[in-house]
């Protein structure tokens, strides 16, 4: 009976339909955790989603390539999910106006203080250069910090790593944070998660409010954009 079930695990397990219905199942059942917890910033859908399907991963001894086989057509959504931002935030032209010339300050401050920050924490802890520089683009969505990373000379995986480790401790802190510190403007807090903490807080910030997701969201694409272009000659003058 073992033979019989194991042989059916590894038909199944070749399948990219098996590992598109467990990341599904996995992320449903973190959300509906969520909400039973009463939106609990430490039980992030997406924190226990990564864990879980890490877990299960490593538990079925899974390669990463085989489960991305299935979870690459989550992956192309993010395309046209990002490009769906720009709905919120139109409907928030009107303040955008408002405060555009401080959204752009906040926005390239925040990058430039998040990279320059990271990396002299990191030497003064002791990392070596290579260390430091993946932790440079660390608050950039993953796809380019991964590009920026080849180019800067860092490791592209670690960076990776980083970025996602990055967004859930944003996602999970963000709010705690901003009720110490006394923030109630929700476009404020919103630039604040986008820029520190990209996609996964930007996911975070919508749960809070539609306002806050929406700025969030910009914030995010114009870091990356800023990043993108700053990073590269920014490490240079640095190292």
């Amino acid at each position: 009976m073992n033979g019989v079930n194991e042989g059916v695990w590894v038909y199944l397990s070749t399948s990219p339909l098996l590992w598109l219905t467990v990341t599904l199942i996995v992320y449903c059942a973190a959300s509906q955790l969520y909400e039973w917890s009463n939106a609990n910033p430490l039980l992030n859908p997406v924190a226990i989603s990564i864990t879980l399907l890490i877990s299960f991963l490593a538990l079925t001894k899974t390669d990463y390539q085989l489960y991305f086989s299935g979870a690459q057509y989550i992956h192309f959504l993010l395309g046209p999910a990002t490009v769906a931002l720009a709905i919120p935030l139109y409907h928030q032209v009107s303040k955008l106006k408002k405060i555009w010339f401080s959204a752009m300050v906040a926005i390239s401050t925040g990058v430039v203080l998040g990279a320059v920050s990271s990396v002299f924490i990191a030497k003064w802890l002791g990392a070596d250069i290579q260390t430091q520089l993946s932790l440079a683009p660390k608050s950039v969505t993953a796809p380019v910090a991964m590009g920026i990373a080849e180019k800067i000379g860092a490791l592209p995986s670690l960076t990776a790593a980083l970025v996602v480790m990055t967004g859930v401790t944003g996602a999970l802190i963000c709010t705690l944070l901003f009720s110490l510190l006394g923030i109630k403007d929700n476009s404020v807090k919103g630039i604040a998660v986008g820029v520190a903490a990209h996609g996964i807080g930007t996911a975070r910030a919508f749960k809070i409010s539609a306002e806050m997701g929406a700025f969030s969201g910009l914030a995010m694409a114009l870091s990356t954009l800023i990043s993108a272009l700053a990073l590269p000659w920014l490490v240079t003058f640095l190292f």
